[in-house]
């Protein structure tokens, strides 16, 4: 059974959150717009499809119970995640007709930014964004051609005829699947070992390429790519199916590691840290709504 089976629809969720907030199954309905007999359709609904009792109902109100408590607590996080999800995609929307035309990295586009323009759009919510993303080559071209305003990146250093400033720090990790015989090392690689290890890798022009091709040039360069592939989510993909090691953002392997579907592989003498940075066109820093969202980006 396909997930949209078992988990609620957003609506399902977004009422369940506001009978937490006010105890009645009545206020609810009317914050989401729908009638209480609708509404408390929709909640046994719910509580049929996830085989658990979620709200009790009484004269005096609408009360969660122990097992509500904590599947709202898990909703608040979908919900929150479905308002990030939205914020990108509208940017996405909007991109012919933007005012703030904003450049970003995979792993930038993908974990941050999203973030990053809820916090803008609630600041300035008349202000369309539009995003394109790619790999931090092709921002910079963008921003110096003038078909942005602000851009982000994740290379070592300020692309040629930008400027910049550092918004967040990351570290790439080296990570395989389960049963790959990196996964139960008990020593660290080595950066000989790393270098001569065909990897799933981004492609030249990405800023975790340059990352470890700057690491790994006094240990003989990096040895041909198992695979190398355009997107984050792809290179993902390919070590979880375990095609083999794979060098990623610890931002991008976040849940895999958690879940245990990707395994850290530890690495000694070799430094994968880099510095995450917003840039512009040289010349006046950014005005207007990129220099809100440049702020916003510094500040979080």
């Amino acid at each position: 059974m396909s997930l949209s089976h078992r988990v609620p629809d957003l609506g399902a969720l977004e009422l369940l959150l506001a009978v937490a907030r006010h105890g009645s199954l009545g206020r609810a309905a009317r914050e989401v717009g729908i009638t209480q007999p609708a509404a408390s359709s929709r909640i046994r609904s719910m509580e049929r499809q996830l085989g658990v009792a979620l709200v009790d109902r009484s004269p005096r109100g609408s009360r969660l119970t122990d097992a509500g408590a904590l599947v709202t607590d898990w909703a608040r996080r979908v919900v929150e995640a479905a308002e990030a999800f939205d914020a990108g995609a509208q940017a996405l929307r909007d991109r012919r007709d933007s005012r703030l035309r904003v450049a970003a990295s995979m792993t930038i586009a993908e974990y941050l930014l999203p973030g990053w323009l809820i916090a803008l759009r609630a600041d300035r919510p008349d202000t369309a964004v539009s995003l394109q993303a790619g790999n931090s080559a092709a921002v910079a071209a963008l921003l110096v051609a003038g078909e942005a305003d602000l851009g982000y990146v994740e290379g070592l250093s300020v692309p040629d005829g930008l400027q910049g400033v550092v918004v967040a720090h990351d570290r790439l990790v080296v990570v395989a699947a389960p049963g790959h015989r990196w996964s139960r090392r008990r020593v660290p690689v080595t950066p000989a070992e790393l270098a001569a290890m065909p990897l799933v890798l981004r492609e030249y022009g990405s800023g975790t390429r340059q990352v470890l091709d700057s690491a790994l040039a006094g240990h003989g360069g990096l040895a041909a790519p198992l695979l190398e592939l355009a997107s984050t989510t792809a290179v993902k993909a390919a070590a979880v199916s375990g095609a083999g090691p794979a060098v990623l953002s610890e931002l991008a392997v976040t849940e895999e590691l958690a879940s245990r579907r990707l395994v850290e592989v530890p690495v000694e003498g070799v430094d994968l840290r880099r510095a995450l940075r917003a840039v512009w066109p040289r010349g006046p820093r950014p005005t207007g709504p990129a220099r809100d969202l440049l702020s916003l980006s510094r500040a979080r």
